[in-house]
């Protein structure tokens, strides 16, 4: 198993990862002139000039429905003399899902529960006031509505000792992953590898939350040091970057419904 994840995080390299790499050497030459989507067998591609766009390893790039095929399009359209990778961000996280293995669904259910085991949400500070009290006010509302959702329950501990949480809960949200596939899998593990929750992410994908407040809950701890002590420029140019490819995770999941 341990395999098939560092197969899945070496793809998900293969966007993420490359795009940063782009910004140290040139940039390959825009080579097409059309972009179009094109209906086929199993699903809808993005066609380059007539010839269908491929992952980086090659594999053909078929999307479940129109509605992804047309934010693929509108990221290769809008490239200009140059293809950017850091700026399809959608593209990105289709390449991601796609270039995994057979069992990539199942590696990152696991992934994602892993996070939750130890979420971000589920160990607290016991001081300053201040920020005990934000994160009371992000935290415990998310996790309520989990609760509730689920029927479990969620063991919030002080300080960073481990804290086993109940097999159920466990349980009950990995259940809740196991007809998703690799597109919506891979947006959730995006989400959580984003936020550091793989609670956060569970709870969008289910509606209990809005992406603001998920990004909010995320940042609980930054925002507070940032009013302490004053913003980091170059931290939070990295938020935004991170924020657009955040984005882009949460439209993939409400495109496929």
């Amino acid at each position: 198993m341990r395999d098939i994840l560092e197969d899945a995080q070496k793809h998900i390299q293969d966007g993420y990862g490359r795009a940063q790499a782009h910004e140290k050497r040139p940039l390959p030459k825009r080579f097409y002139n059309n972009v179009e989507i094109k209906q086929i067998e199993n699903g809808f591609t993005v066609l380059l000039d007539g010839r269908g766009v491929k992952t980086p390893s090659k594999k053909d790039l078929i999307v479940p429905n129109n509605e992804l095929a047309k934010e693929l399009a509108t990221e290769w359209q809008a490239q200009e003399e140059e293809i950017d990778a850091s700026k399809m961000p959608f593209t990105r996280l289709v390449n991601s899902a796609l270039e995994g293995n057979e069992n990539i669904e199942e590696a990152l259910r696991d992934e994602i529960i892993k996070y939750a085991s130890s979420d971000l949400m589920l160990y607290r500070a016991d001081s300053p006031e201040g920020l005990v009290q934000s994160q009371e006010q992000h935290w415990d509302s998310a996790l309520n509505v989990l609760a509730q959702k689920f029927t479990v329950k969620f063991l919030p501990t002080i300080g960073i000792v481990h804290q086993a949480q109940p097999e159920k809960t466990l349980e009950c949200l990995k259940i809740s992953l196991e007809k998703e596939d690799r597109f919506i899998l891979s947006a959730l593990m995006l989400i959580t590898s984003l936020t550091g929750s793989g609670l956060l992410a569970i709870a969008l994908f289910n509606q209990l939350i809005n992406a603001d407040t998920a990004w909010s809950a995320a940042h609980v701890d930054e925002d507070y040091s940032n009013q302490v002590w004053g913003e980091d420029s170059e931290a939070m140019l990295r938020r935004t970057k991170r924020r657009i490819d955040f984005d882009s995770a949460v439209r993939l999941l409400a495109l496929l419904g």
